[in-house]
């Protein structure tokens, strides 16, 4: 869309030169034609550095906006946001794509069914009442077992097994919410990448990204029932134990082991080879590698087990 057309949608005045905006990012991410935006303080530092075409930001942050850049003023730019969202979301179908192409040696279940656009690489096995989306794409020799959902642009890659009713791509939880607690929708524009050599358990949910992708990265092992959050990082070799999670954005190094029934906060950088006991609750970052926790509130295990022991001495 245009500058112009963008700002009749959100309610902002524009007068300026007018270009095409193709989508939209994160500040951090965005090129001279995407469309970015602000809507939290801490946020203020990266608008400078920014090199997004537009801003949609409130009136006591615009002139933080640099040189070149449109600035889109409006009262709630997370809203504006939400708003503007549905209007760069891609068709969930699209016909006019070419028919998927499907690699040498590939069984595909007569009962499933492979969108337009998608590409289905060697020696595959898909099996019946898998759905595999628009332009998806599935590396060599991977596995998908029945009722598993691929949505649309989501990437797997070589040597994966991914069990039965798990959907990769599905939206990940995001809503703006305005002063009157209606809440409207964020299209997750953003889609799933997994890695070569992964294994995914059955009934998992591997939201896709809001801008960007959601990563699992090689040699991944994540056991059933758990639940992916939209834009995190899951490092090389990491494992999730049965009913486990992360919220959005969370980031995890390399062989992180996640306890059952543990969970992330969102917005978290977790250090390589960190190991989680079962139902441990993470809501700081990790900074230092190699060290086991349990509990919650979170604490070293030993810590933890050792308070057990006293307050059960409490008791007595």
């Amino acid at each position: 869309m245009t500058l112009s057309e963008i700002a009749k949608i959100i309610g902002a005045e524009f007068s300026g030169v007018d270009k095409e905006i193709i989508s939209m990012n994160t500040l951090s991410d965005a090129t001279s034609n995407q469309l970015s935006f602000v809507s939290n303080k801490k946020y203020i530092k990266n608008i400078a550095a920014s090199k997004a075409g537009a801003i949609i930001i409130d009136e006591k942050m615009q002139d933080q906006i640099p040189e070149g850049c449109v600035a889109f003023i409006v009262k709630n730019p997370y809203w504006e946001m939400a708003e503007l969202s549905k209007s760069f979301a891609p068709l969930i179908e699209d016909d006019s794509l070419p028919l998927a192409v499907i690699g040498e040696g590939s069984r595909i279940s007569a009962k499933s069914e492979i969108a337009n656009g998608a590409i289905i690489g060697k020696n595959c096995t898909i099996m019946a009442h898998v759905y595999i989306g628009a332009e998806a794409n599935i590396g060599d020799n991977t596995i998908i077992y029945p009722n598993t959902t691929v949505y649309r642009d989501c990437l797997i890659g070589t040597d994966c097994i991914i069990h039965s009713n798990t959907a990769i791509g599905a939206d990940g939880f995001g809503f703006a919410t305005n002063a009157l607690g209606e809440h409207k929708k964020i299209y997750q524009n953003g889609n799933v990448i997994i890695e070569d050599d992964v294994e995914i358990g059955s009934n998992v949910s591997v939201d896709r990204a809001v801008f960007g992708s959601t990563l699992i990265k090689h040699g991944v092992r994540i056991d059933n029932l758990v639940q992916i959050g939209h834009n995190c990082e899951i490092g090389e070799y990491s494992v999730f134990v049965a009913q486990s999670g992360t919220a959005g954005s969370t980031t995890l190094g390399r062989n992180v082991v996640v306890g059952g029934q543990s969970a992330f906060a969102g917005h978290l950088n977790i250090a390589p080879f960190s190991q989680f006991a079962a139902r441990s609750g993470i809501t700081n970052d990790i900074k230092e590698p190699g060290k086991t926790y349990g509990g919650f509130p979170l604490l070293e295990q030993r810590r933890w087990l050792k308070l057990q022991v006293k307050i059960a001495r409490l008791l007595k």
